[in-house]
């Protein structure tokens, strides 16, 4: 399927990393699209980051400009990326220039193994219809939710990470993909070190969430403040992104920015510490 394979490029000046590196910074971030492309950018730049896991990054649609949003990043920040559709936009691209939506990993650090995990459990929502115009407003689209799946090289170690957006208009069907990308996670091996992120579209504090996720020994590091992480259309407060961590690690400032307002999500950041 054209849509699971995944593009992949390399911007990155670093040659060389410390053999004992032992401490990255992870940031994690729904763009809503990258329309503000130069305030995204700006906020990144700035942020020192040694891993990146963008959501709702737009490729070739008319909307962003016909930007590829996350290679664009990509090379402003002098990093390697991996990009994954998640949809084709029908109303957002154009005869032999097909437009696309999905997630991205970008580090100076090497990344390889990168996989689409596309889930089972889907909506039919977005399915074009043959009564329904392709109206971008109607949002039409071929694909379905998926989480993007790498190996990040940290000095001696590798890192797995799961750059993952479940379904927005379903809680069944979000916990259902939630359930089979943790079925994916048993593959690995409870000391490997794993990154856990996105837009969960739920809050995983809730109990049958946290219950799955503690049980498979993720660890939340936003959980004590339970900060919103994302405003809805009418203003309303979410708690909907994090970042979780699993393995031998220490993890330590995690943040939620909320003087950023490049989008409707603000980014999370942490430092992670290889033990």
């Amino acid at each position: 399927m054209l849509l699971d394979l995944v593009e992949a490029g390399s911007f990155s000046r670093v040659t060389f990393m410390p053999r004992h590196m032992n401490e990255i910074r992870v940031i994690s971030w729904n763009v809503a699209r990258g329309a503000r492309f130069d305030e995204i950018t700006r906020f990144l730049a700035g942020a020192n980051a040694d891993l990146v896991c963008l959501q709702e990054t737009d490729c070739n649609a008319r909307r962003t400009g016909r930007r590829k949003v996350a290679a664009e990043i990509a090379r402003h920040l002098r990093m390697n990326h991996v990009f994954g559709i998640e949809f084709e936009e029908l109303a957002e691209g154009s005869r032999g220039l097909p437009a696309y939506h999905g997630q991205a990993i970008l580090s100076p650090l090497p990344l390889s193994d990168s996989h689409v995990l596309r889930f089972r459990s889907q909506s039919r929502f977005w399915e074009p219809h043959w009564w329904t115009p392709r109206l971008a407003v109607l949002q039409r689209r071929v694909g379905g939710r998926m989480a993007l799946r790498s190996q990040v090289r940290v000095g001696e170690r590798t890192l797995v990470v799961y750059n993952l957006h479940l379904e927005s208009r379903s809680h069944k069907l979000r916990c259902a993909q939630l359930i089979e990308l943790l079925s994916d996670v048993r593959r690995y091996g409870c000391e490997t070190p794993i990154v856990l992120a996105g837009d969960f579209n739920l809050d995983v504090t809730e109990n049958s969430v946290a219950s799955s996720l503690e049980e498979m020994h993720f660890q939340n590091p936003f959980k004590a403040e339970h900060i919103p992480t994302a405003r809805s259309r009418c203003r309303r407060k979410l708690v909907i992104d994090s970042i979780l961590i699993r393995g031998a690690v220490d993890v330590s400032a995690a943040q939620v920015h909320h003087f950023v307002s490049a989008s409707d999500h603000f980014p999370l950041s942490l430092t992670m510490k290889f033990r």
